[in-house]
């Protein structure tokens, strides 16, 4: 049985629920990533993904410097996965929610993110095509293609 632990990318880069998006994006582009884990008090708060930067910053005519992790993850669910959670409990996960990436935690603390690109590495490509088409078709149906 495959793990989360063991095709998770360790390390996750974290940053605080008062971060500016205009500092997130930097951080993305320096550490040359999609996503930062989110935390306030050690607790996990969420992800602010690149394309979150893009599509509620940027096109939303946000002021960058002045609008937050926090503002941005207001409104949303965070899904995780526990790090002895198998490989297909990862892929019902991302497919029921939706999402490309989740956050992997060990009792309550963030030790890693499982994305699409993890679990390509390791599941068949009957499981992946099915999870990518279950997140694709969510995003077709919310207009955010």
């Amino acid at each position: 049985m495959t793990t989360a632990r063991e095709i998770m990318s360790p390390s996750p880069r974290i940053v605080s629920a008062d971060m500016s998006i205009r500092d997130i994006a930097r951080t993305l582009r320096e550490d040359r990533i999609g996503a930062v884990v989110v935390c306030d008090s050690g607790r996990l708060q969420g992800l602010v993904t690149d394309r979150d930067v893009a599509v509620e910053v940027v096109a939303a005519d946000r002021d960058a410097s002045q609008t937050t992790a926090a503002d941005i993850l207001s409104n949303r669910e965070t899904v995780t996965i526990g790090a002895d959670d198998d490989l297909q409990e990862a892929i019902r996960t991302m497919s029921q929610y939706a999402v490309r990436r989740l956050p992997v935690i060990d009792g309550q603390t963030v030790v890693g993110v499982v994305s699409q690109a993890d679990i390509a590495r390791h599941a068949s490509d009957q499981e992946l095509a099915s999870m990518v088409r279950s997140v694709s078709q969510a995003d077709d149906n919310s207009g955010e293609g």
